[in-house]
């Protein structure tokens, strides 16, 4: 049986590798911002003056990178895709046009498929930007601009496995998509747009009016209604509390579970009192055009669970509660 490695692990020269690690790997994403400066404003430019998409192209753990790149590029304003340089000799070099940016990342810009597609892109007038670590390989002197994202080491031990080298690249593409995302005043309702099954996108995109529930199962009594007839329409609609409306379907006030608790713990007869004298005349209410993380976070700090809806001429026209911005997984 072969040993178990865990069994000899040195624990203390395994944190201190990880350190290490992460010291090596800071010192290379700090190393960048020197580098900063036109080379990377030109590639904005370029990217920001393509018709086209940004077409992302690596090898390896470049490729890697070089996807992760182009996803990130695509959710915050800039149309990307990646494309495999080894697929690219084969047909796939057909996707790339005249008025797309190709953005080919490569540590030692030697790559030979990248080599091998570079003279068609040129060729056919597409923008070259290229990713490399050493300023005078052959991609960094072929590609109209150069961004530098060498690094003195790799965290490897062996200095063989791509790491500070990788770090470095995605660092770089960061801030390259960063940069471009202000410069097209992109905003958080853009990124929801993009994103619409995630928690932002709920967050943003879903509005009180598609989660709330209708006029029709709104709780709602008159002015003088008395407490039998208020626990019968609260316990009916379910909401926990049932909104208080004058002669003209006017809303004048809300009466609460929380309410009735209160008046019983004062030991009151309410077997005579009328929802005009129990009510809060101040009700919780939120618009229909409202975010519904707004009304989420109005819940949150007035400690309810329940708010009122209003139009835009200011009748009630339905009602939320936590419960239902739970189904819609708003929070």
């Amino acid at each position: 049986m072969a040993p178990n490695p865990s069994d000899s692990l040195d624990t203390h020269k395994a944190l201190r590798l990880a350190c290490e690690t992460l010291d090596i790997e800071a010192a290379a994403v700090a190393g960048l911002k020197q580098r900063l400066g036109d080379a990377f404003l030109q590639a904005m430019r370029l990217i920001l003056a393509a018709r086209g998409r940004v077409v992302v192209m690596g090898m390896g753990k470049s490729g890697h990178v070089g996807r992760k790149l182009a996803a990130t590029l695509s959710s915050t304003g800039t149309p990307a895709m990646f494309v495999h340089p080894a697929e690219a000799s084969h047909g796939d070099l057909g996707m790339i046009t005249a008025s797309d940016v190709v953005l080919a990342i490569s540590n030692s810009g030697e790559s030979e498929e990248l080599q091998a597609i570079v003279p068609t892109i040129k060729r056919q007038g597409t923008p070259l930007i290229g990713m490399t670590g050493n300023s005078r390989s052959s991609l960094a002197q072929h590609a109209d601009v150069h961004l530098d994202s060498g690094v003195d080491k790799e965290a490897c031990p062996l200095n063989l496995a791509p790491t500070a080298s990788t770090t470095a690249q995605l660092a770089l593409g960061d801030a390259l998509a960063v940069a471009l995302l202000d410069a097209r005043g992109f905003r958080a309702e853009d990124f929801a747009r993009s994103h619409p099954g995630g928690a932002l996108g709920r967050k943003l995109l879903t509005h009180v009016r598609d989660v709330m529930r209708g006029e029709s199962q709104v709780p709602r009594v008159s002015l003088d209604a008395g407490l039998s007839e208020i626990m019968r329409e609260m316990s009916a609609k379910g909401l926990g509390a049932t909104s208080v409306i004058d002669n003209d379907g006017q809303l004048r006030g809300i009466f609460t579970d929380g309410d009735l608790r209160r008046l019983l713990e004062t030991g009151a007869d309410l077997r005579g009192h009328t929802a005009a004298q129990v009510m809060n005349t101040a009700p919780c209410t939120v618009a229909i055009d409202a975010l519904a993380v707004e009304a989420a976070d109005l819940m949150e700090a007035r400690r309810i669970t329940s708010v009122l809806v209003l139009d835009a001429q200011g009748r009630l026209c339905g009602a939320l509660n936590s419960n239902d911005l739970m189904r819609a997984k708003v929070i």
